[in-house]
């Protein structure tokens, strides 16, 4: 083998064959090339990329705002539960009640930073109480040096300065390079340094006037805002109150008012509602505590004035309540189930926690941080309203009651002159209403303008409903729900996630079959279920009433589309089969419908369509011929 040139002059003349052999190791390791190269490129070759197209992410501007995904992320981290988000997830399973939604969305997300404070303060509480303790298990082996000698009153003196003797004897084991020695276990001989020292702070049970009157580390204490719901049946107060609850994760239980009486008297306490929470929490003391209770019906708990008897349903209902609302402690039972103690019964279903047996175990509750929602129809306290209303308006231009056969049946909702008299002394301010497009495709129709009698309700008007002052003074919020007219019905039916119409259409869809409503079936639909007084349980007796007898008749036939027009839901004709093979008459007929009620809504919008007249003048003409 030869060596390179360099090599050769390097090595000296005679040479071993293993020195050679090393050399040229070194040499093959010294000037090995390369196995890969990264070649330099200019900067005008790196493409920037701004989320259109490109795969890049890691590249921003610092003077512009971030683009791409993370342009509407938080700044400070994971986007936060704010009473907007909440106030959009109600828009999705609830129609109208804009105030009701604000209210509930900001008292619930408040509570739930009330519950969240008061987590933080008693973890910091219990880290200052095991701060303390370890200081207080910390003392001083006699070697390093005994306090007192340091810090004896009556080697000192401190008359001068009185205030600085308690500091010097608390900073007293402190010496530089000294370490301290924690006591692990209890001592039964005393320490050597355990005379009883020359000075003692006065020792009392009952604090000083100046702990009293510092008030500068006590903890700020947050109070709770319940809230009072007045309104109508089925306009969505319940479902309000269950989706928030959801939302958060907070138990939460519905009491019926109607059933509590008095204690000692036939029917349920006042308990029994933080008993449903603590069952509905799967009996967490904890999440109990910190749950939300419904009241519903309150309204039937008002004092009456009875002739004969007592009234152990209404105002010892509400005495019984305050304290319960305000904050108490509650003695709950937890039951066995019924299905425990059975041999048939499930091995893998619930169990209390009590001890065997039939009795339960006893628990305590604490009601402070229980969020109350107190709900109630409240009939005729809109007479109340207008009553005092009316009073004061007195002398010319003042607007007048007015006592038609319209108002007398809904006098909650007021229109014309008489909203813009209560508009003007409105407690709240009402911003501009957005027309917002429907995305679901059903036409809307102007709907004037309604003022909500119960948006002016007061204190001293539930007082003479038959509230007593102490429970309303305990529910600081008062919200009022609007009764649902034809077009909010027309909503429920379409808009909700889990509306009534995608219920019957997916019902039907497990049968293998297409079901349809036209828009004026709809209307027609929301007509009738507005007459009812119901709100929206009245929807589905109208839909369950037109399907009833194609329920009935479609399954295992040969229909496969079924529509539902206006002249169905007038009860003119039954609804419309379309078989196998019939799609497209099937679309057809519901575009010929549609179409039909889209020319009756123009009609009815503007009157010269419906006579056939071009212009405003042939229009003239015809009135003036008699047409």
């Amino acid at each position: 083998m030869m060596l390179p040139r360099t090599l050769q002059r390097a090595l000296p003349v005679a040479v071993s064959p293993q020195a050679r052999a090393s050399y040229l190791a070194l040499y093959s390791i010294s000037h090995r090339a390369p196995l890969s190269q990264s070649h330099t490129r200019k900067s005008s070759r790196f493409n920037r990329s701004d989320f259109s197209g490109q795969g890049f992410s890691s590249f921003y501007e610092p003077d512009q705002p971030t683009r791409g995904p993370l342009g509407n992320t938080s700044n400070v981290g994971a986007g936060l539960i704010t009473p907007k988000v909440l106030r959009q997830h109600l828009d999705q399973f609830v129609v109208d009640q804009d105030r009701a939604k604000i209210v509930l969305s900001v008292a619930v997300h408040e509570h739930h930073l009330r519950i969240q404070e008061i987590k933080r303060q008693h973890h910091e509480q219990a880290r200052l109480e095991a701060q303390a303790q370890r200081r207080a298990s910390v003392y001083r082996h006699p070697v390093e040096g005994s306090p007192k000698s340091h810090f004896d009153p009556s080697i000192h003196d401190f008359s001068s300065h009185p205030q600085t003797l308690p500091w010097l004897i608390s900073r007293a084991d402190e010496f530089p390079g000294q370490q301290s020695t924690v006591e692990l276990h209890s001592h039964s001989d005393p320490l050597p340094y355990s005379e009883a020292p020359a000075y003692k702070p006065a020792s009392s049970t009952a604090p000083d006037s100046d702990s009293l009157l510092d008030t500068s580390e006590r903890q700020l204490q947050i109070e709770k805002s319940n809230v009072l719901i007045l309104g109508p049946t089925g306009v969505g107060k319940t479902l309000m109150c269950k989706t928030l609850a959801k939302t958060l994760g907070l138990p939460i239980s519905m009491s019926d008012c109607t059933t509590f009486t008095q204690a000692g008297y036939i029917g349920d306490d006042v308990e029994s509602c933080v008993a449903r929470l603590f069952s509905a929490a799967n009996y967490d003391i904890d999440a109990t505590e910190h749950g939300i209770i419904v009241l519903d019906e309150i309204d039937k708990i008002a004092g009456s004035k009875m002739s004969y008897g007592k009234d152990v349903g209404g105002e010892g209902v509400q005495q019984a309540l305050l304290k319960i609302i305000e904050g108490t402690t509650v003695q709950v039972q937890a039951k066995p189930e019924k299905s425990a103690n059975k041999p048939g019964g499930m091995p893998g279903g619930p169990q209390p926690p009590g001890p065997g047996g039939n009795k339960g175990e006893v628990f305590n509750i604490r009601t402070d941080n229980i969020l109350f929602i107190c709900t109630g129809a409240f009939s005729n306290l809109h007479k109340i309203v207008l009553d005092r209303k009316s009073k004061g308006s007195m002398g010319f231009g003042a607007s007048i009651r007015t006592s038609n056969a319209h108002a007398a049946a809904d006098g909650v909702m007021l229109t014309g002159p008489e909203a813009e008299s209560f508009k003007k002394d409105s407690p709240f301010f009402v911003p501009p209403k957005n027309d917002v497009p429907n995305p679901f495709g059903v036409r809307q129709i102007q709907r004037e303008e309604r003022i909500n009698v119960l948006d002016h309700v007061q204190p001293a008007d539930l007082q003479k409903f038959g509230m007593i002052p102490e429970l309303i003074g305990r529910i600081p919020t008062v919200c009022a729900v609007a009764a649902l007219d034809e077009e909010a019905l027309v909503r429920v039916l379409t808009e909700p996630k889990d509306s009534l119409i995608r219920q019957e259409e997916h019902k039907s869809y497990l049968r293998n079959i297409e079901l349809r409503f036209t828009n004026g079936a709809l209307r027609e639909i929301a007509r009738k279920a507005s007459r009812m007084g119901t709100g929206a349980r009245g929807l589905r007796h109208v839909v369950d009433q037109l399907l009833l007898q194609a329920k009935y008749e479609t399954p295992g036939s040969s229909v496969k589309h079924i529509l539902v027009t206006q002249d169905v839901a007038l009860l003119k004709r039954a609804p419309l089969y379309f078989h196998r093979g019939q799609s497209a008459a099937f679309e057809a007929a519901h575009a010929q419908e549609e179409e039909r009620f889209e020319e009756e809504l123009r009609s009815q919008e503007d009157p010269t369509i419906a006579s056939g007249t071009s212009n405003f003048q042939e229009y003239r003409k015809a009135s003036a011929a008699g047409f």
